[in-house]
């Protein structure tokens, strides 16, 4: 009995132990609090709570910077003598110092506290999402050098301002992108609503900067009128002069450098939307994950890389619509810098959207077809970023959809039998189709499971060979036989593969190259939409200025995320 009894103490003792063990470090996790929900009688409510009404006040925040500056540029725009540009970038420089100082504190101070960045969301900053900072960051950058170089040849008729709100942004965005390129997959445990305040912060200042590239074109048609007259000059043609006419005092020497910094700034000055947008996006995210606790089940083991194989007629079709596009494109941009683009030109342009637009539409619905095929589960945990893809994916499909609209109501409206405006209402119903099939393909991509390759071995006995073979030094003979070796492992991967899985990953491949043509195109300076005449001609220049100028961005920003959405799909089928 007295062994029994003292077994039993011994192992009640162990169970004590082992169950103190098992609790949670409770130290590490920082719980939110809010003077609102003090008297909360749980701790995980209280944190909810708090949670939720930290998101709301950082979003009654940004909301109202937004209609700040959104009433500021609109003032500027509609009344140039009671808000001038000047004051709006003064407004612009002080939201951006105030993030560079919110953004240095992070940096210096909050990251670098004990237990701030105890998770990581991995579904969070994909290598092309960052990359994609970095690349339009750069060519930001080089616009506001640009911009600084225009200005500073013209500092007789520029003001101070001109300059000191490009150098600013010089620093904003590198700092931006440099917290963005490491610190957007965090999941910030402390200081959490003034964390989530300086995120807002940075997304309102982003978005009225995307609002004033947007709407403000005072530089781009300065720059315009000044080439105009230039190549009138040169074609013999007396310059008209109008008594109020600006550029006319202020006119850039005729000098290379000063030709260069009027051609960087026009063809840089897309990249900068692009950015804004972008920054705008992943600060959501990181927004979202503010005080979020990521169980260990939630991370994936395996995450699946990229790796060009397994495809073949996806990139070769790819490949052929990115070349003839390029070379459509290049004749429209010739045309249209010499003169005014002609009927033919546009007719060619509108062609190859019509044979292109057609084939990304079935093969997206074909997609969709193999996805309803496929028996596998969806992923059903919480995502923040796929949340986000799902919510950009569909918003900015409205800009090009909404000019769609526009155009088939103006087309149906003056004379739609003629050949160009035939042309032009098919590309604008085609335009509409393709957007909704390519989103409902991606949306659905996004939802499913990754697939799990069961012949891991046979790929570390490949790996392993390869690498040996790698190391030795090979004779011309071994390297043939070794070329030959590849190709065959190649065609074997690629047979080995189920039909449906290879023909996602073609499908993938093949609308991700499309999906760049179509945004190389009207990014780098081909808008047949405005330079046509129709639907200006019936809306009017100013009316369809708006229109265009609201729906090109988006329709760009479109194409280059879904270049995104379809390289996830791509990688995970």
């Amino acid at each position: 009995m007295l062994g029994n009894n003292a077994s039993r103490q011994k192992s009640c003792h162990h169970c004590k132990s082992r169950s103190g063990a098992a609790r949670p470090d409770t130290t590490t996790i920082h719980y939110e609090k809010f003077w609102l929900y003090r008297h909360c009688s749980s701790v995980q409510q209280r944190d909810r709570q708090a949670q939720k009404a930290g998101q709301l006040f950082s979003g009654l925040l940004a909301m109202n910077v937004v209609f700040l500056g959104s009433a500021f540029i609109s003032s500027m725009i509609f009344n140039h003598v009671a808000i001038t540009l000047a004051e709006v970038w003064i407004l612009l420089s002080i939201l951006k110092v105030l993030c560079l100082c919110w953004i240095i504190y992070y940096l210096l101070g909050t990251s670098r506290q004990p237990h701030a960045v105890v998770h990581r969301d991995s579904h969070a900053g994909s290598i092309w999402i960052r990359g994609s900072v970095l690349l339009f960051s750069s060519f930001s950058i080089l616009l506001n050098v640009f911009q600084i170089g225009y200005s500073t040849i013209l500092i007789q008729c520029k003001s101070t301002v001109e300059i000191l709100f490009p150098s600013i942004g010089i620093l904003f965005i590198c700092t931006q992108a440099f917290f963005l390129w490491h610190h957007c997959k965090d999941c910030i445990q402390v200081q959490h609503n003034f964390t989530r305040c300086g995120l807002m912060l940075t997304i309102a200042t982003n978005l009225l900067l995307w609002l004033l590239a947007v709407t403000n074109d005072t530089l781009h048609m300065e720059i315009e009128s000044q080439l105009r007259e230039v190549e009138r000059r040169f074609a013999g043609k007396a310059p008209f002069s109008h008594p109020c006419n600006e550029t006319t005092s202020c006119t850039c020497p005729n000098t290379t450098i000063c030709k260069i910094f009027q051609k960087g700034y026009i063809l840089l000055y897309p990249f900068n939307t692009e950015y804004c947008l972008i920054c705008c996006s992943v600060m959501y995210v990181m927004w979202k994950n503010v005080g979020r606790r990521i169980s260990h089940h939630n991370v994936p083991h395996a995450k699946p890389k990229f790796k060009f194989q397994d495809v073949v007629f996806g990139p070769l079709l790819g490949a052929i619509a990115v070349v003839v596009g390029i070379c459509v494109f290049m004749m429209y941009q010739i045309q249209a810098t010499g003169s005014v683009p002609s009927r033919q030109v546009f007719i060619m342009y509108y062609s190859y959207y019509i044979v292109l637009l057609p084939l990304m539409s079935v093969s997206a619905v074909v997609g969709t077809i193999i996805h309803a095929l496929e028996k596998r589960e969806l992923d059903t945990l919480k995502n923040p970023t796929r949340s986000l893809d799902v919510i950009l994916l569909m918003g900015a499909a409205l800009g090009q959809i909404g000019m769609s609209y526009f155009s088939i109501v103006a087309l149906v409206a003056t004379d739609p039998r003629d050949l160009l405006n035939s042309l032009i209402l098919s590309y604008s119903v085609l335009l509409i189709f393709q957007n909704i099939t390519q989103n409902i393909f991606i949306i659905d991509g996004l939802h499913r499971q990754h697939f799990v390759s069961p012949d891991k071995e046979e790929e570390r006995k490949e790996e392993q060979n390869h690498e040996a073979y790698e190391q030795r030094r090979v004779s011309m003979l071994e390297l043939g036989q070794g070329i030959r070796r590849v190709s065959l492992s190649y065609i074997h991967s690629y047979s080995k593969l189920s039909w449906k899985r290879r023909a996602l990953r073609e499908i993938s491949f093949f609308l991700v190259l499309c999906n760049v043509i179509l945004w190389v195109m009207p990014t780098f300076g081909a808008h047949p939409v405005f330079e046509n005449g129709l639907e200006k001609s019936f809306y009017g220049y100013s009316t369809w200025f708006v229109i265009v100028n609201f729906g090109l961005p988006l329709g760009v920003f479109y194409r280059m995320h879904s270049v995104g959405g379809l390289l996830e799909v791509y990688v995970t089928a």
